[in-house]
């Protein structure tokens, strides 16, 4: 049933989207790109602009009660009489003072044996910090609190914010630059203006030109957006080690290498975590989000001296 209930989630928040970029592109006033004359760059410009930025800003919108309602997270009640909840919320709420957030994050548990926990939510003072069962039954306290530093630092760093717009600026340029490429090849092969039955003036064909370029430029900007995602990894446990310790943000990376088969491999675009998915090499490690485990705590162990 789980797989059923992340389908119907998927379909209504993409059909949420189209909905209200729909109405978005209407109210800005941006028509149709293509032209009798060829393309309008200036509605271009805007239509990829408003899809790109959209899409992303929406996810990020919805990303704390995705969260939830994808992964099962219980927020738990501050004034909770379970004493290990109850810690638990105490140290978020004590390491989020330290890290100045404007606001505690809500806190959450969800019910897995993987060793995790994630940082998420649209603005510094909407955001939710989650761990796994997992995590609670095998780590220690000063473990625990190098995780959560991490996570925390996510938040005060505003990286769910920095990471939305970057996808976003490289799904509107993907956009516009593969149909304007595309719109221009279609256009050179064209060859007469009255010869209109040629292959290369088709719609079809621009189409999966414009398609297969699409893919192309979402693929090198995944590459700049996991190059940026590693960076914001090494800052959030240098940031995780100043909350809670050196010593303990080492130890939870070394906890979290030890128990590397309990990590859930399946990461969910909205939702910032501590966890890596593989450890990849030669070229696929180009769009690896998180470094390996092992280079992160050697950055840690340097900054002693």
């Amino acid at each position: 049933m789980a797989w059923m209930k992340r389908i119907f989630l998927f379909m209504s928040i993409n059909l949420l989207v189209i909905f209200t970029i729909s109405i978005l592109l209407r109210v800005l006033g941006i028509g149709p790109y293509l032209t009798p004359y060829g393309i309008d760059y200036t509605n271009l410009l805007g239509f990829c602009l408003v899809w790109g930025m959209g899409g992303a800003f929406i996810s990020l919108l919805l990303s704390r009660a995705m969260a939830k309602w994808m992964m099962g997270v219980q927020v738990i009640d501050p004034m909770t009489r379970d004493s290990d909840l109850q810690q638990l919320v105490q140290t978020i709420h004590q390491l989020a003072k330290a890290a100045h957030l404007p606001a505690m994050p809500e806190v959450g548990i969800y019910d897995s044996p993987e060793v995790n926990a994630f940082a998420t939510g649209p603005t510094k003072s909407r955001a939710l910090v989650a761990v796994s069962s997992g995590l609670l039954s095998r780590m220690n306290q000063d473990e625990l609190e190098g995780v959560l530093g991490h996570e925390i630092t996510h938040i005060a760093n505003g990286d769910m914010v920095t990471m939305t717009l970057l996808q976003g600026v490289v799904n509107a340029f993907a956009m516009f630059l593969s149909r304007a490429i595309a719109f221009a090849i279609a256009q050179s092969m064209r060859g007469d203006r009255d010869d209109r039955d040629r292959g290369g003036s088709s719609p079809f064909f621009a189409f999966m030109i414009q398609m297969v370029l699409e893919v192309v430029f979402m693929l090198l900007g995944s590459i700049v957006i996991a190059w940026f995602s590693r960076y914001r990894e090494f800052r959030a446990d240098e940031g995780g080690a100043r909350l809670a310790g050196r010593e303990n943000m080492i130890r939870a990376l070394e906890r979290l290498r030890k128990t590397f088969d309990l990590i859930d491999t399946s990461a969910q675009p909205a939702v910032q975590t501590l966890k890596i998915s593989s450890h990849p090499q030669g070229l696929m490690a180009l769009f690896a989000s998180h470094p390996p485990l092992e280079e992160r705590i050697a950055r840690l162990q340097a900054l002693r001296s």
